[in-house]
């Protein structure tokens, strides 16, 4: 069994083809595009964290997506997603339809995990950068104490930026990431890399 880590697949979200540079045509092919290349890294029995940012536009339609991507799926819910806490009162109505999209637990905000001896924190938010020319949800963010930060919302803004590594699929060229990966990252120091570029897609 293999773990692996992935973020802000954004199943349903037309613009961010266009945001983040994905090599689709539409919003359909992206859903479908996502979920190929999951399934091909994933196995049935391998343990997923995902990092937020699941699925948005119509969430009737594209929260079920989750369902079809393989492995045993952790979720440390981000601003997209309509469970997270920081959404307000009704986040807490949607937990169960999480669960019942696939999902086997549901974390909010910062958690601790460990890596193979490498003790590391995960949370959707970096310590600092954004998606957006502001800094957002600062008070949802860790307080940089020096350990490293497994996280998403960045999308291709960077692979890693000092002790901070970004598991979104905009950075590892639509496909979730292993520990490996992240443990050999981790131990080459802090630095900082550019996105993976995603393959081409087949018209």
């Amino acid at each position: 069994m293999a773990t692996w880590f992935s973020a802000d697949l954004h199943f349903g979200h037309a613009n961010i083809i266009g945001y983040s540079a994905r090599p689709f045509n539409d919003v359909e092919e992206m859903n479908a595009g996502l979920i190929e290349r999951w399934n091909s890294t994933v196995a049935p029995n391998d343990e997923v964290w995902v990092l937020g940012d699941v699925a948005m536009g119509k969430i009737a339609e594209t929260l079920p997506r989750v369902r079809e991507l393989n492995g045993r799926k952790h979720l440390v819910a981000g601003n997209h997603d309509r469970c997270w806490h920081g959404n307000g009162q009704h986040a807490a109505d949607w937990v169960e339809r999480y669960y019942d999209a696939g999902f086997d637990t549901i974390e909010h905000d910062i958690i601790r995990l460990h890596l193979n001896g490498h003790r590391v924190l995960a949370c959707h938010f970096p310590y600092h950068g954004d998606s957006h020319d502001e800094e957002r949800f600062i008070v949802h963010r860790p307080r940089d104490t020096g350990e490293w930060l497994l996280h998403g919302h960045v999308h291709d803004r960077w692979r890693q930026c000092g002790r901070m590594i970004n598991v979104g699929v905009d950075g590892w060229g639509g496909r979730p990431v292993s520990q490996e990966e992240l443990i050999e990252l981790i131990d080459g120091g802090p630095s900082m890399q550019a996105p993976l570029p995603w393959p081409n897609v087949a018209n």
